[in-house]
C-alpha cells in the first residue's frame, strides 16, 4: 500500500494474529509491514482492501469521535453517515462501494451501502441490528442481522433479495467476507460460545478454523479464495492468519503485541490492526505477502 494514512467492531464478537508456517510442505510466506495511521487518532483500525490499494476503516479522533474512512494514495476522506454515529467501514469492492454499520440513536448498529456519495441502510426486513461486513464486484453482500428473540443470524443481499445464512449448530451467525463467485466466510459462535469460522459455497458449509486457536474468525476472501484471519489462543493473546493455497500461516505485526487480520485484496495485501507495544490503541497496518 502506499503512503496513506489509517481504526473495531463486529457485532458482539471480533477475536483478534507470527510468522510461522503450519504447512508441512511449501515455502515459508513471509509478510511485509506498514504502518497504516491517521495522524491525531487515538485508534485506527483498517477492515478492507481493494485492488487498487484502496483502504477503508474506522478511527477515534482526539475528541473521542469515531468516523469511517476511505484511504486512497494519500488521501483520506471521512465516510460519516448522517443517520447516525460512530460509523465503521467494512468492505470495500473494486467499483468503490463501501459496506459497513453505524450506530443509530437507539444504540443499535445497522447495515450500509455507501455508491457515489449516497448512503443506503441496508438489512433483512424486522431486523434488530445489522451489520454489513463484505461486497463483491457485484454489489453482492455478506452481513449479519438480530431479529426480535434475540438471535443472530447472517445474510446475502444479492439481486435486491435477502437470504439468510445460519451455520448448522451455531450459536449465532455472524458473517464475513465474499469474494466475485459468491464464495463466502461465515464466523459463527458454537455451544461454548467461541467463534469458529466456514466457508459457505453452494449450499454447503465448510469448517476452516486456525489450527490450536481457542477462537478463529474468518475475514475478507480474494477472489484466489485466500482468506485473512484473526485468532485468539487459550491465553487471551491474539494474532492473524492467512490460509493461501490450503496452508495455513500465522503473522503478528513485528511492532505490536496483538495483532487483527481484517481484509485482502487479489495482490497479496491484507489489512488490520495491531496493538503497538506500550500502548493501549490500535494502530492500523497492511502487508503484503
Amino acid at each position: 500500500m502506499k503512503n496513506w494514512c489509517s481504526g473495531v467492531g463486529r457485532w458482539c464478537v471480533l477475536v483478534g494474529l507470527l510468522a510461522v508456517a503450519t504447512a508441512a510442505t511449501g515455502p515459508a510466506i513471509t509478510f511485509k509491514y506498514q504502518t497504516e495511521n491517521i495522524p491525531g487518532a487515538m485508534n485506527t483500525d483498517v477492515f478492507g482492501v481493494n485492488n487498487s490499494n484502496v483502504g477503508v476503516g474506522s478511527y477515534v479522533d482526539s475528541h473521542g469521535v469515531r468516523h469511517g474512512f476511505v484511504a486512497s494514495g494519500g488521501k483520506l476522506t471521512n465516510i460519516d453517515d448522517p443517520n447516525g454515529s460512530n460509523t465503521y467501514c467494512f468492505g470495500i469492492n473494486n467499483l468503490g462501494a463501501i459496506v459497513g454499520y453505524y450506530t443509530t440513536s437507539s444504540f443499535s448498529a445497522q447495515a450500509f451501502l455507501y455508491v457515489n456519495g449516497t448512503f443506503t441502510d441496508i438489512g433483512p426486513a424486522g431486523a434488530v441490528g445489522s451489520q454489513a461486513l463484505g461486497i463483491n464486484d457485484s454489489g453482492d453482500v455478506n452481513g449479519n442481522y438480530g431479529d426480535s428473540s434475540g438471535g443472530g443470524h447472517g445474510f446475502l443481499l444479492k439481486n435486491g433479495a435477502y437470504t439468510t445464512i445460519d451455520v448448522p449448530g451455531a450459536l449465532f451467525t455472524l458473517g464475513g467476507g465474499i469474494n466475485n463467485a459468491d464464495v463466502m466466510t461465515e464466523v459463527w459462535l458454537d455451544a461454548e460460545g467461541n467463534a469458529e469460522s466456514s466457508v459457505y459455497a453452494g449450499g454447503k458449509f465448510t469448517t476452516i478454523n486456525v489450527p490450536g486457536a481457542e477462537s478463529s474468525s474468518a475475514g475478507a476472501i480474494s477472489n484466489n479464495n485466500d482468506i485473512v484471519f484473526s485468532w485468539e489462543d487459550s491465553s487471551d493473546e491474539y494474532y492473524g492468519a492467512l490460509l493461501h493455497a490450503g496452508k495455513f500461516t500465522n503473522f503478528e505485526e513485528p511492532k505490536g503485541s496483538r495483532t487483527w487480520g481484517y481484509g485482502i485484496n487479489d495482490h497479496h495485501v491484507i489489512v488490520g490492526s495491531y496493538r503497538p507495544n506500550g500502548s493501549v490503541s490500535n494502530t492500523g497496518f497492511a502487508a503484503t505477502y
